[in-house]
């Protein structure tokens, strides 16, 4: 018998949101993982909360709000906001109940200072990376380091010359600008809300852009990023980080760094040597003086499996540019982008961690 098109809703529901998740949920994992990283940051958060006053919208919320936002590539904290009005997954993630109103979408943009000063978005990544470990799931001897290109939100057109010499810009919110024959460099020229971002191109052909630059260390045994920098954009950033990303996370043991031929320089090969780690990094034969690195290096079994395994922290930011933040940044500012490109890698940290622990999902 046909059912009737009835369009009467009910008064009430009997069904709770938790039981509205399916048990095999992916979130789940992540949620209970993401809780854990939270759990340990409460000391950190209390710390940048007056002691007094009207209650705001808990930071927790906040995180998972915005760990949400990278995960499904929604593209900015008003469409989260709606989603989270009428999703009941993400109302069951964040924290919500059925009838919780939805805060303003402003309230990210008054908070994320707190959450920067608490370091909320490097915090998760090293809580995952300890979770890792205590898994055995990370490597101490043998890691991979890169960089990647982030566009930054302000334009080519709208920087200015840093003497103020240039006339006013005309008026409107996106006014046309003719600056065809006029040289523009980072020593002349900026852009009035990021000037950090600078001029910079990926290579012949391309176009040359305002970019931020994003490294990130990821250690061999399964493809995990474990430390991330976030940097201006310039022709010794890659190698200058990467020491400092190996310094920070190499071991007592000896281990080996693998990177791409931008890394095959006389002085970074000598400074990981001082460090005691071995440079796997690929042989730029073709550049003026030759390869930094010989036959001793590149004979051993291990570094053709270093140059093999490296490539995979390209998936890293292929995931984080998929219609995420590090493609192109919707915030202005170095503290507000670097905080969403750590953040952004702590996701899929957390993401991987999720899916390669063991236990069965909760209930």
């Amino acid at each position: 018998m046909r059912g009737a098109d009835v369009d009467q809703a009910g008064l009430f529901s009997y069904v709770s949101m938790e039981q509205r998740v399916p048990a095999t949920h992916p979130l789940r994992r992540v949620r209970v993982l993401l809780d854990e990283a939270l759990d340990s940051m409460s000391r950190d958060l209390d710390r940048v909360y007056a002691d007094g006053g009207r209650e705001s919208v808990a930071p927790e919320r906040l995180v998972r709000a915005l760990v949400l936002q990278v995960l499904y590539s929604i593209r900015s904290e008003r469409l989260l906001c709606e989603q989270l009005d009428y999703n009941l997954l993400f109302r069951w993630f964040v924290g919500l109940s059925m009838d919780e109103r939805i805060w303003d979408h402003s309230t990210f943009t008054k908070n994320r200072d707190r959450l920067i000063e608490a370091g909320v978005a490097r915090k998760l990544l090293r809580r995952i990376g300890r979770r890792a470990r205590r898994e055995g799931l990370l490597s101490s001897e043998h890691f991979s380091v890169d960089g990647t290109l982030i566009e930054a939100w302000s334009a080519v057109k709208g920087m200015r010359r840093r003497d103020g010499k240039d006339d006013p810009p005309p008026p409107g919110r996106n006014p046309h600008v003719d600056f065809h024959g006029q040289p523009r460099t980072n020593q002349t020229h900026m852009a009035p809300h990021e000037p950090q971002a600078k001029l910079y191109r990926k290579g012949q052909g391309h176009l040359t852009k305002l970019y931020y630059m994003a490294h990130v260390l990821m250690e061999h045994r399964q493809g995990l990023p474990v430390d991330v920098e976030f940097t201006e954009a310039n022709g010794v950033a890659e190698r200058e980080t990467g020491i400092r990303l190996i310094k920070r996370n190499a071991r007592r043991t000896r281990c080996t760094l693998a990177g791409d031929k931008g890394y095959d320089t006389r002085e970074f090969v000598a400074h990981c040597r001082a460090l005691g780690v071995t440079p796997h990094v690929a042989q730029h034969n073709t550049r003026r003086g030759g390869s930094a690195i010989d036959a001793r290096t590149t004979r051993h079994a291990g570094y053709l499996a270093s140059q093999r395994i490296r490539k995979r922290i390209e998936e890293a930011f292929g995931w984080g540019k998929d219609g995420r933040p590090m493609r192109k940044m919707r915030v202005r500012g170095f503290r507000n982008a670097g905080f969403m490109s750590v953040l952004t890698i702590g996701c899929h940290s957390l993401l991987r961690v999720a899916k390669l622990l063991s236990e069965p999902a909760p209930t």
